[in-house]
């Protein structure tokens, strides 16, 4: 069995600059999404976690590299350098080029400044110098400029068009590559070189961008930041030469982004032809099957709901909302206004001790519709968070298929009401509330981040997108989820009172369960869909017609809780990959493959809902029951897989299922001739991760 290499990484821990790690982010996302995954990682997911099977670059940002010594020296070094060497590709730019060469040699005459010495990875045999320009300032862009970098069509692949021998890329702080052209015989190549005269000896070549050929992989480190793009730039009334660096980095900027997509071909990478842009954040659209229980539960939020000017706003731990009537359009010139009205009526509205937390309140609303009002393009790096979120209660009748052309809810209702009625759900009470936006941050954080407002949704309140933009996986993974997936978070109050006979732990494995249901009773004949579960939260498929037979994911489940009063409050978000052929492999090319007619978002979304509500009803009533374990394991991947338990000092061991009380992964100790040995080793989904390819349960991070 094989993975698929669909992973960036970019690594955004000790060293890295927030900004550095954005614009990476932010370039590599648009050039390679959705092909790709690119997602941030620390230092401790590339020494601890199985990250080089699936990964098909390593990214080093710009920053400080001591920082990445002192972090991935040792270990660190040891898998990256593994990994590069078996076929993978590392990426480094300015801080990451003077960390992936062979010596660094920074300031050297400055002893404030100055950082010298060999680096463990030596991607680059020589050492890479700096700086190539003087004036740089940690921190600042006093010494940043427009480096202007002559591009070597010779050695990059297919150079389509009358594309310019040179562009100006951001630089601050970055090196030259020594000598890089008397380097050929080791198998480096120049990519592209500084034309102006540089503030340290360069040696032969002024090398700004190397390429080499490292074992069976391939790296390429870089002096500037041909990834920083000029609309990302701000520029400074106090620094004019930076505001003019940024003029003549914008002139060129067709040019750099044509030479971002070569570098990334020359490494093997499928690169877009066009940029994909992030697309904006559209309305959240409210409903219900009943138009009147919509009106129900906005009127239950009235202690959680603040007025401003008139407008109606919930302003929540991560997010404010503002509540639109039904039909309204809300646009930049009615945000600059609101900001002015109530900035004005502030000071005499607002005064006393007793309206502090109101009027901080207050504030804090008005911060966010002023920057809200003030961004200008998506095609900027923004910050999500601060972006007011427009939520329209539909209080007349569900939304319509002019309004939410990408999902329709007519569909949705019809249905659920079908499946629940099919399984005898009671309550029917999962789905019945649907929040759904076209383009949204992330239906998981948009819940779990805003408690008070988490606190106020019912029972199996479902809030579903087309279009990700910051959707999160386990850990600290974030990522762009294009459309093609089916996304969606549901709302469970479960009771403390359960906690021994139906221990909160086990809803990952109902939703797991849920799925695999909901899409082989989705209707007669996908029970032939080949889906099953990786323990502990993981949707994988049998990729048919493949000579390989390769097992790929297809969909995640990840569930927070958080404990209020007498009950935890757990948002279970699920991601399934319907309709897009990339990254992996999708839940319509498996059917297709059956011979069936594709799944649509509306159906399936309701048929896992039913199957959900009708798995957790029974879990209430009788726990994690011998019926339901039986369930898991006819459609799971691991029955009697034989694993080595990382947890336990490399233990051979085969899987034996997962305990019915606490959801705990049993493994059977194996000894000489692999025979058991009749010890039973107990693990911890929370705790431990499942390397299933290389049958490894490692220590989670």
């Amino acid at each position: 069995m094989a993975t698929k290499k669909m992973n960036v990484l970019v690594y955004s821990g000790n060293g890295s600059t927030t900004e550095s790690v954005r614009h990476c982010l932010y370039t590599l996302r648009r050039l390679l999404s959705p092909t790709y995954a690119v997602i941030p990682v620390t230092g401790d997911v590339i020494i601890k976690e199985p990250w080089s099977a699936s990964c098909a670059l390593l990214v080093f940002p710009g920053g400080a590299d001591l920082g990445y010594c002192r972090t991935l020296n040792g270990e660190g070094n040891r898998r990256i350098s593994q990994y590069v060497n078996r076929g993978g590709c590392y990426l480094g730019f300015c801080a990451g080029g003077y960390y992936g060469s062979g010596r660094c040699e920074f300031e050297v005459d400055d002893e404030k400044m100055k950082v010298v010495g060999d680096r463990e990875l030596g991607f680059f045999p020589g050492t890479c110098r700096g700086l190539a320009f003087e004036g740089f300032v940690y921190s600042s862009e006093a010494g940043a400029r427009a480096a202007d970098l002559k591009i070597h069509k010779d050695v990059l692949p297919a150079v389509k068009g009358d594309l310019p021998d040179t562009f100006k890329s951001y630089y601050n702080g970055g090196g030259v590559f020594v000598d890089a052209k008397k380097l050929g015989d080791r198998g480096v190549q120049v990519l592209a070189s500084y034309t102006e005269d540089l503030h340290v000896d360069s040696g032969e070549g002024a090398a700004a961008v190397v390429y080499r050929k490292v074992g069976e992989g391939h790296a390429i480190l870089t002096g500037p930041h041909p990834e920083f793009a000029p609309t990302n730039l701000s520029k400074s009334p106090k620094l004019p030469s930076y505001s003019d660096a940024i003029d003549l980095i914008t002139k060129t900027d067709s040019t750099r982004i044509a030479f971002m997509r070569l570098v990334l071909q020359k490494i093997g990478l499928a690169v877009n032809e066009e940029e994909q842009a992030v697309p904006s954040l559209s309305r959240l659209h409210l409903s219900a099957h009943s138009a009147a229980e919509t009106s129900s539960l906005i009127e239950s939020w009235s202690e959680i709901i603040t007025v401003v000017n008139q407008e109606q706003y919930i302003k929540g731990e991560n997010d404010v909302f503002q509540i639109e009537k039904e039909g309204s359009v809300w646009g930049v010139k009615e945000l600059k206004k609101a900001v002015q009205a109530a900035g004005d009526a502030l000071p005499t509205t607002l005064t006393g001790k007793e309206k502090d937390a109101v009027d901080t309140k207050t504030k804090e609303i008005l911060e966010r519709v002023e920057y809200t009002s003030a961004t200008t393009t998506p095609d900027q790096i923004l910050d999500y968070d601060k972006i007011i979120k427009k939520l329209t209660p539909h209080e007349k009748e569900i939304p319509s298929r002019k309004e939410t052309p990408a999902f329709h809810h007519d569909s949705y209702f019809a249905n659920l009401a079908h499946y629940h009625t099919k399984l005898r759900n009671d309550a029917k009470s999962f789905g019945k509330y649907l929040m759904y936006g076209e383009v949204v941050t992330s239906t998981n954080t948009l819940l779990e981040k805003n408690p008070s407002l988490l606190r106020n949704l019912p029972n199996g309140f479902t809030l579903t997108a087309t279009t990700q933009i910051a959707g999160r996986g386990r850990g600290s993974n974030v990522w762009v989820a294009p459309p093609g997936a089916l996304m969606f978070s549901t709302v469970l109050h479960h009771s403390f009172e359960l906690s021994q006979s139906a221990p909160v732990i086990f809803i990952q494995y109902l939703a797991a369960l849920a799925i695999v249901r909901g899409v082989k009773d989705y209707a007669p004949g996908y029970d032939q869909i080949p889906i099953k579960l990786k323990w502990p939260n993981d949707i994988y498929a049998q990729v048919p017609g493949s000579a390989a037979n390769p097992i790929v994911k297809v969909g995640g489940i990840l569930v927070n809780s958080s404990y209020s009063g007498s009950t935890y409050d757990v948002v279970c978000g699920i991601g399934l990959n319907l309709a897009n052929p990339l990254p992996t492999t999708s839940l319509n090319q498996l059917a297709s493959s059956a011979g069936l007619k594709p799944f649509t978002y509306e159906k399936l979304l309701a048929s896992i809902l039913a199957s959900f509500e009708d798995l957790y009803s029974q879990f209430v009533r009788t726990g994690f029951s011998k019926s339901m374990e039986g369930q898991y394991y006819d459609d799971w991947l691991h029955t009697n897989q034989i694993v080595t338990l990382e947890t336990h000092d490399g233990m051979k061991a085969k899987i034996k299922g997962i305990t019915r009380d606490w959801g705990l992964l049993l493994a059977e100790e194996l000894g000489w001739e692999d025979r058991p040995t009749g010890r039973i080793v107990q693990l911890q989904s929370d705790s431990n991760s499942f390397d299933f390819f290389k049958g490894l349960v490692r220590r989670k991070v």
